[in-house]
């Protein structure tokens, strides 16, 4: 009898440690360098193409597709942001994004952000760059 209720109470632990763990996702602390103050005020998605952005997100952008890291639904959960440390952004994360200006954005495309895994997309256009940040906010930010 004692070992079982022993076994429950570990059982219950591992449980509530493995729960707080992915709990831990949203939201997420950064220390991001923060882009220079007149770009990270800037935003050009009223002009962009959600759907544009969504294809550059998806398939085509360059060295990779940002899903691979950022996931399908943008959770920080895609195939090869796994094994990244830190984990990817959560763009579903409202916690985490609601300070995030479109500007940050933007810069962080274009340029990386150091202490991650976010490379640098310098074959990417700025309207190109725009379209994903367009998507992301519209589409995968909740």
């Amino acid at each position: 009898m004692k070992k079982l209720l022993v076994l429950g109470v570990l059982a219950v632990f591992t449980l509530f440690t493995a729960s707080s763990a992915l709990a831990s996702k949203c939201p997420q602390p950064r220390k991001t360098k923060s882009a220079p103050a007149g770009t990270a005020k800037m935003d050009k998605t009223g002009s962009a193409d959600a759907a544009a952005g969504k294809k550059i997100y998806t398939k085509t952008a360059k060295p990779m597709a940002c899903k691979m890291c950022h996931g399908d639904s943008g959770g920080g959960d895609g195939k090869l942001g796994k094994a990244l440390k830190p984990a990817p952004r959560n763009f579903a994360c409202a916690e985490t994004m609601k300070d995030v200006s479109a500007g940050q954005m933007f810069w962080i495309i274009k340029n990386g952000s150091k202490g991650t895994g976010m490379v640098a997309h310098k074959s990417l256009k700025d309207a190109d760059i725009w379209n994903v940040v367009k998507y992301i906010r519209e589409e995968l930010m909740h």
